[in-house]
């Protein structure tokens, strides 16, 4: 079973030479930690960032360079800040070529719930809803289940949707999925995890073909 530095290393191994990739809030902030070396990658941030690089060591934090999840961060050479327009210009002008999201809940369809919980206070929906309607790659990072066990890999959402049918892989603590017209396809297990404890903890149809490997991570 993944740690969520474990998730974060299985989705760089997504990641490609010359991507621009948007980081969304929680897990998918550490994929830029373990990006290859030598491999160049332009991690992008709604907040007006372009060329993010690792977290900063402790002692070097600057507070006022920060991604959109209020988190420090440090920049590469080469690295730009602009404006909100400007930040959502390339994302709806689809100029991302992979989007990295967390979720609360995925859909066997492909759609995302992810930005709130009823009844509970939130400041905003942020750039989600632009990240999920442009992009034509999108990468989940979450945890299989909730706190109370319960699969958040499910049938349909029960929570505010932030985008339908868009979801293209979804990388949990369990597995890697790809999202089919289907339902989930099992690609990969996590070390020492079963493909029965996978079918245990996803609600949605879980679809199983041939010998699934384990994750080389």
């Amino acid at each position: 079973m993944l740690d969520k530095i474990g998730i974060a290393k299985r989705i760089a191994q997504e990641v490609k030479n010359g991507y621009y990739v948007n980081l969304g809030i929680g897990i998918p902030t550490l994929v830029a930690n373990y990006v290859p070396d030598g491999m160049e990658v332009e991690f992008q941030s709604e907040n007006g960032v372009l060329g993010m690089g690792a977290f900063p060591f402790e002692g070097e934090e600057d507070a006022d360079v920060i991604n959109a999840g209020k988190q420090t961060i440090t920049t590469l050479p080469g690295a730009s800040f602009f404006d909100s327009a400007t930040s959502f210009g390339m994302i709806r002008g689809q100029h991302v070529d992979l989007t990295i999201l967390g979720a609360m809940e995925v859909a066997e369809n492909g759609d995302i719930a992810n930005w709130k919980i009823p009844g509970k206070m939130v400041k905003g929906m942020g750039g989600a809803m632009d990240l999920v309607a442009s992009a034509e790659n999108i990468i989940v990072a979450m945890m299989h289940t909730n706190r109370a066990g319960a699969s958040k890999l499910l049938r349909k959402c029960s929570l505010p949707l932030t985008g339908v049918n868009c979801i293209n892989k979804v990388v949990t603590n369990l597995a890697v999925l790809e999202v089919t017209d289907t339902g989930f396809k099992l690609l990969e297990r996590a070390p020492g995890v079963s493909i029965e404890e996978i079918k245990n903890a996803t609600e949605g149809n879980l679809i199983i073909d041939g010998e699934i490997p384990e994750m080389n991570i």
